[in-house]
């Protein structure tokens, strides 16, 4: 792992992290062994990425992890990559067959796709779930926002965990991204820049 990624990883025991690093710090990676051992060992039964636009969801593809010493690999079954440019049909059908589908364990989709599912679901469904939201600073406090009433409601309706990643969190529009209630459960866990260059010299000695 690199060190930000250790330094997330020794967080994930925590029902609720906020991952706050610069691009190309590795979140996409540190998020998937977080989801795994949540998966393999905190009764974790599904894992659910969200990503605001579908190339981003190539940063979540299946990768090798058990050969760098990890103790299992990440794999998204090809169904359930709703980011698959091939896989345009029934994203929500297939979401909320995801959520039924006791063989599969991990998804990957839009937010998009993750709104409109979430109307059609029950907060319970979302139980013994992990969501995982990239850009998480998409997600906002105002009322009118299905992202931001989605975190509110798992957080308050059920024992689903929470993984939010961010480069910045902070919102253009001055609106705060949780309310405050909500925010000041999740733990924090920050990357900034200095620490990703002294990270990245010392790999290179």
């Amino acid at each position: 792992m690199r060190p930000m990624q250790t330094k997330a990883y020794e967080a994930r025991l925590n029902q609720y992290i906020l991952l706050k690093a610069p691009p190309a710090s590795g979140k996409s990676r540190a998020l998937m062994f977080l989801a795994l051992d949540k998966l393999e060992y905190q009764g974790v039964k599904k894992a659910i990425v969200a990503v605001p636009e579908k190339t981003i969801g190539r940063s979540f593809a299946n990768t090798d992890l058990i050969s760098h010493g990890f103790f299992a690999d990440w794999r998204v079954a090809t169904y359930y990559n709703l980011c698959d440019a091939e896989n345009e049909q029934n994203k929500v059908g297939r979401f909320t067959e995801f959520l039924r589908d006791t063989k599969a364990k991990t998804l990957v989709c839009t937010h998009a796709t993750l709104r409109f599912a979430a109307k059609a679901l029950l907060d319970n469904d979302f139980n013994d779930c992990l969501l995982a939201i990239d850009e998480f600073h998409h997600v906002s406090a105002d009322a009118n926002s299905g992202l931001g009433e989605l975190v509110h409601r798992l957080m308050t309706q059920t024992n689903a965990h929470i993984i939010a990643m961010t480069g910045s969190y902070f919102r253009g529009d001055g609106v705060p991204v949780l309310r405050s209630d909500d925010e000041g459960r999740f733990f924090p866990v920050t990357y900034n820049y200095y620490e990703q260059l002294n990270g990245d010299r010392k790999s290179v000695v």
